[in-house]
């Protein structure tokens, strides 16, 4: 069992803790950090954990292993790389960074200090997306063209803070909230991006915004895909990889659908499992353990640097109003 430290209880860090307090056999939350300990006391003694509002208490603490933060975007490079620096591995929300310098840094620390990094992309725990992955890996696509996606929620109307509408924290419309996720699994489908254009719509800015993102990206490997994103519709979410003997399409959590030449369709429908439950769990098994087997965190860091290089390019693109060469 892996004793973690939450850092920020706000909304989503409520929800870490809710999928494995008292529910998984790999990680717990020995000690939550916020700024508002008495609005969080109650939550925290119904899940048996401690309270401070000091980074630093989690960082000095001999039985703490592991931190998972979940604070705003801004604070995540300094964050990883001062909990390296301390020993503990590290679980980020997602976005990683808000740039690829600050990407690379976190990462080297992580590297440096030998401690595991994991960052929190739960939808690549979907079953509708281990089964994409899957029929992509098995060559029965051919040689793959095109891949399409978009992700809606309604996260801007039901669950609004200033900092998720700052330009600085949540830039290019709903990237930080939706887009990135479709970002890390264009990646992982189809490689480092090599080119990007992207354009934000906005009807209007400030509290519950109403704005949609579209982003057009040229892969290195050839292929190329386009995805949208809003924050204020109703949550729809689609992954589409095109091949030139078949297309494998994930629809929300637990859903997929594989098209093939001559007409034949299949339609699989999964069971629901709890993915923030398991990706912190999967965090947990790479760190290691007396007795336990390691396994890999799923996604490498090429990966992670990867999808925040496309991210830096889409919100490069928005600002420039004209496509962008992504880095590398």
């Amino acid at each position: 069992m892996v004793n973690a430290a939450l850092i920020g209880m706000g909304w989503w860090g409520k929800n870490l803790a809710t999928a494995v307090q008292k529910k998984s056999s790999e990680l717990q939350f020995v000690l939550g950090v916020t700024k508002e300990i008495e609005e969080t006391r109650q939550f925290a003694s119904q899940l048996g954990m401690e309270l401070s509002n000091s980074l630093e208490d989690a960082l000095k603490r001999p039985d703490v292993q592991a931190v998972v933060l979940a604070v705003p975007h801004s604070l995540h490079a300094q964050q990883i790389i001062q909990a390296a620096e301390a020993g503990k591995h590290v679980f980020c929300e997602k976005p990683l960074t808000l740039n690829l310098a600050d990407a690379k840094r976190a990462i080297a620390a992580c590297a440096a200090n030998h401690v595991v990094l994991g960052v929190g992309q739960n939808k690549r725990f979907w079953p509708s997306m281990v089964k994409l992955r899957e029929v992509v890996k098995s060559g029965i696509l051919g040689e793959i063209l095109h891949v399409e996606g978009h992700y809606s929620n309604e996260h801007s109307t039901k669950f609004f803070s200033d900092w998720r509408v700052s330009p600085d924290e949540s830039p290019a419309g709903g990237l930080t909230g939706t887009g990135i996720h479709i970002v890390d699994a264009f990646v992982n489908i189809a490689g480092p991006a090599k080119e990007v254009s992207a354009k934000v719509s906005a009807i209007r800015g400030g509290k519950d915004p109403r704005d949609a993102t579209s982003v057009m990206v040229q892969f290195e490997s050839g292929i190329q895909g386009y995805f949208a994103m809003i924050r204020a519709t109703p949550i729809y979410w689609r992954v589409h990889v095109f091949g030139d003997k078949a297309s494998v399409e994930s629809l929300h959590e637990n859903e997929v659908v594989i098209r093939y030449q001559g007409g034949r369709i299949e339609r699989i429908v999964y069971p629901t499992v709890d993915s923030i439950k398991a990706e912190l769990e999967a965090f947990a098994m790479a760190i290691p353990q007396p007795g336990k087997t390691t396994t890999p965190y799923p996604i490498p860091t090429s990966e992670m640097a990867s999808c925040i290089a496309l991210f830096e390019g889409i919100i490069s693109s928005v600002e420039k109003k004209t496509s962008v060469q992504v880095q590398s």
